[in-house]
């Protein structure tokens, strides 16, 4: 632990430096994975909160926001025996947030999907990605008070958040959110932030558990952020009785001139399990992207040095690592061995609209049976974002299999269309 205290210390130190040294502020932040290119698809819009110095106008300068979802998604299934499965659903979210009176206020979101049944599949043909198995889903994903203090904020009670290890990730019908109490401080471009996790919901989560334990007493977290022209994450999470994770992320988006970009990256994630948890592991990556006049072509690798009869955790959502995809991350082949995957990719953006390829290449070593692993994942993704609220997306996922002879689990096609309004 040593050091990865002087490790931190010392990036941290270094990152300040360059930070005085900045002058340019870039506009649009460049995302890190395909999964992240995805989730940012339909982020709903967050409404600046109204200040007030009385009761009567905390609540008559209220604002409303919301989306409203609409979804199709279905899987053709290769392995023997497993049927084509698809559904179609309606939903969105809902939110109400008072104005802030001595910096005092308080917000609730309601996330909701239904399936409709005359698109959706019934019985083994059903999709239950998108509504929970019985076809319909309703949180009260949002309901906490807040107090803000010049660079100073409070935030207690379910919230959205995030952070490299527990984030949103908006890929389907429901998105994440946690139950949480979290202290944020802004200094000369750096977010620190500090928090306990007590339990969450949302896709990530399994829509037919909804609230789940973050650990036995739940997660303990701290960190600090930084994104300018540098980038810095630097993160500690003591998921309690599960594992304490370290993390750290680095690097730079420059801009040559206005239609040339370069964006590289590292990252280094160190697990050390607790109470025999099951989970260890030390996972390495790096990205790098170029873009010039709205094409971008880009690589990801991540390496995964894992222990005997021990798995990775890549955390309460979509994950950190660069190279996760759609549907496959590097946890889905990181037990009981060393795993590493690459991703090259190649996008194009044009206006309103944008276009995504890329390849992910998943290879796990001999595990200690001596059964190796290696997934093929493609995405493609267009979005069209038609004005300011109104976007339709679509991905399409190809998954192979590529160590069995046979047809398994990880042996498919999927096909996602989303239209999003947000208000």
């Amino acid at each position: 632990m040593s050091n990865i205290i002087k490790v931190s210390i010392f990036c941290l130190s270094l990152f300040t430096a360059l930070a005085a040294a900045e002058q340019e502020i870039g506009e649009d932040k460049r995302l890190h994975s395909v999964r992240e290119n995805i989730d940012k698809e339909a982020v709903m819009e967050v409404k600046e909160v109204s200040v007030t110095d009385n009761l009567k106008h905390m609540f008559k300068d209220a604002k409303v926001s919301g989306q409203i979802r609409a979804m199709y998604a279905g899987y053709e299934q290769k392995e023997q025996n497993v049927d084509n499965n698809y559904a179609t659903a309606l939903g969105g979210k809902l939110k109400y947030e008072l104005a802030q009176l001595q910096g005092f206020n308080a917000g609730v979101a309601f996330y909701t999907s239904h399936d409709l049944n005359f698109a959706s599949g019934d019985n083994t043909y059903h999709n239950n990605e998108l509504s929970s198995s019985d076809g319909s889903y309703t949180q009260t994903a949002e309901a906490y008070l807040n107090y803000k203090y010049q660079d100073f904020n409070f935030r207690a009670g379910r919230q959205v958040l995030d952070t490299p290890l527990a984030d949103s990730d908006d890929i389907r019908m429901i998105s994440n959110s946690f139950e949480a109490y979290v202290a944020t401080y802004n200094y000369n471009g750096f977010e620190f932030m500090a928090g306990n996790i007590q339990s969450w919901q949302g896709y990530d989560a399994g829509l037919d558990t909804p609230w789940e334990k973050t650990g036995k007493n739940g997660t303990n977290f701290g960190g600090v952020a930084y994104n300018n022209v540098w980038e810095l994450n630097l993160w500690y999470y003591n998921i309690t009785d599960v594992v304490n994770a370290f993390y750290f992320d680095g690097g730079i988006e420059y801009n040559i001139n206005k239609d040339i970009l370069i964006h590289a990256m590292v990252q280094y994630l160190d697990e050390n399990e607790l109470a025999l948890s099951g989970y260890e592991s030390t996972i390495y990556g790096a990205m790098a992207e170029f873009v010039s006049h709205g094409v971008s072509v880009g690589i990801a690798y991540n390496k995964s040095f894992g222990t005997q009869s021990k798995m990775s955790f890549s955390g309460f959502g979509g994950g950190t690592l660069f190279t996760s995809m759609d549907t496959l991350i590097l946890d889905d082949i990181a037990d009981d061995r060393d795993t590493h995957s690459l991703v090259p990719s190649i996008g194009y953006e044009i206006q309103n609209f944008s276009f995504l390829y890329a390849y992910g290449d998943f290879k796990g070593d001999a595990d200690s049976l001596g059964k190796k692993a290696h997934i093929i994942e493609q995405d493609v993704s267009l979005e069209y974002n038609v004005n300011d609220e109104f976007l339709v997306a679509c991905v399409y996922a190809m998954q192979e299999d590529k160590a069995n002879s046979v047809k398994t689990d990880h042996d498919w096609n999927r096909f996602q269309l989303m239209v999003n309004y947000n208000f």
